[in-house]
């Protein structure tokens, strides 16, 4: 595999070349896009990780330098001292920046799930505030061509679920990029789940904006590994082409099994339904329950972690509890939703407790709950009409399973083949070891 190396405002790449910047050290990819290689990855003396923005600005900005900047991003994009990137590239008087853009819950994150806060100026900045969510690549790319934007900045902390839209705003806006020939840079971030790959592929037939492309439901990468795979695998059937230049600024001190809690990092609510580093572990599993008619606990102080409906009772733990699943226990609970399912209305349900998070399988543990609820409350149990947990899951197979009667390890079997799929087709993309 060839390598060069330089510094990363000189470094040029070829259409769809993929670099990963170490500091100042930059490898570039191999020819056709299908794999490149990483910097080592430079130790750190404190053991806290740094972030693709700190990296950044510990170089004073020079990899945004030079052009007129756009800036994907929403509250999560900030350095450890808790400035926001936005904020700190206008300070720092080093950067044109033009444009900012929102993704779902928008640019400053006020919007509920759905939502977003559209265009508008950034009273603190000045800067003009795009809102890209739900939008089409090429109407994305008409917001990059009226902010004559030169080069595009992403830094959105993921929780490492493929139905969290943060990974899907950065497809559509480097399928965007591709279109109007306009430079791409990742600030990676760890994801806080490890690099654990698991779960149900999408079946495309399934697209939708909780899923675009066939990847896992856990899919154990970075939001800087997952656009080396967008360039190379999607991009050029979708676009005719990926983006002619991509760039990823790697997180320092990170590893594959290395969970957020011992990053140093601080957490910063990615959506207002996420609060806690507790709610990222359980969503990569009990968001399912979003495509039945249980509550999933938004409208509680404990979403996705509280789960349930009216009419269930302390016999839902118990069973829980009993199943000895691993890294979790559960307590029986009873709450009032102030908006979402079940507004209004008393319901039980169980709260879960992640008790190790190294050994915790939010997938398993999601399976498990809903075929107990299926067996213990028949009458209340049931899919969205819309089953809208096709959509989540990529297939109808998770569905048919569960009303068929399987149980849990039959279930969690079915998708074993998928993900060894994964793991291999996501090898040549993956920065961190």
């Amino acid at each position: 595999m060839a390598k060069q190396s330089g510094s990363i405002e000189s470094a040029g790449l070829r259409r769809r070349g993929f670099l990963t910047a170490s500091a100042l050290a930059v490898p570039a990819l191999a020819a056709g896009g299908s794999a490149f290689a990483a910097a080592p990855q430079a130790a750190q003396a404190s053991g806290v990780v740094r972030v693709g923005a700190q990296v950044a600005a510990e170089d004073g900005w020079r990899a945004l330098a030079g052009r007129r900047v756009g800036i994907l991003t929403n509250p999560t994009g900030v350095l450890p001292e808790l400035t926001h990137v936005v904020d700190a590239v206008v300070g720092s008087g080093e950067v044109d920046l033009v444009a900012a853009f929102g993704p779902e819950h928008g640019f400053r994150g006020t919007a509920q799930a759905g939502g977003s806060e559209g265009d508008y100026t950034d009273p603190r900045t000045g800067t003009p505030v795009y809102d890209v969510y739900g939008a089409a690549a090429d109407r994305v790319a008409e917001m990059y061509r009226q902010a004559a934007v030169e080069l595009v900045v992403f830094d959105i902390a993921d929780v490492g679920a493929r139905f969290y839209t943060y990974i899907w705003a950065m497809y559509t806006a480097m399928h965007a990029a591709a279109l109007t020939g306009t430079a791409f840079l990742v600030l990676d971030r760890p994801n806080p789940l490890g690099g654990t790959a698991a779960g149900p592929q999408l079946d495309p037939a399934y697209a939708s904006g909780v899923g675009r492309k066939p990847i896992v439901s856990r899919h154990g990468m970075t939001v800087g590994e997952l656009a080396g795979l967008f360039n190379a695998e999607f991009l050029p059937e979708e676009a005719g082409r990926g983006v002619d230049e991509l760039r990823v600024i790697k997180a320092q001190g990170w590893q594959r099994d290395q969970l957020f809690a011992s990053t140093g990092l601080p957490w910063v609510p990615p959506s207002p339904n996420v609060p806690t580093l507790s709610t990222a572990q359980v969503y990569a599993g009990t968001c399912l329950f979003e495509g039945t008619l249980f509550s999933e606990g938004r409208g509680t102080t404990r979403p996705f972690e509280t789960i349930g409906a009216p009419g269930l009772d302390w016999r839902w733990a118990e069973r829980l509890n009993e199943a000895g699943l691993p890294g979790v226990r559960f307590r029986e609970t009873y709450f009032v939703p102030a908006f979402g399912k079940h507004e209004g209305a008393e319901c039980g349900g169980v709260e879960l407790q992640v008790t190790a998070p190294q050994d915790f399988d939010p997938l398993h543990t999601a399976v498990a709950m809903m075929t107990t609820a299926r067996e213990l409350y028949p009458r209340t149990w049931g899919w969205r009409p819309d089953h809208f947990i096709d959509l989540l899951t990529g297939s109808d197979r998770l569905r048919l399973l569960i009303d068929a009667g399987a149980a849990p390890a039959e279930i969690v079997a079915s998708w074993d083949a998928d993900a060894e799929a994964f793991r291999a087709r996501r090898e040549p993309y993956l920065l961190y070891r």
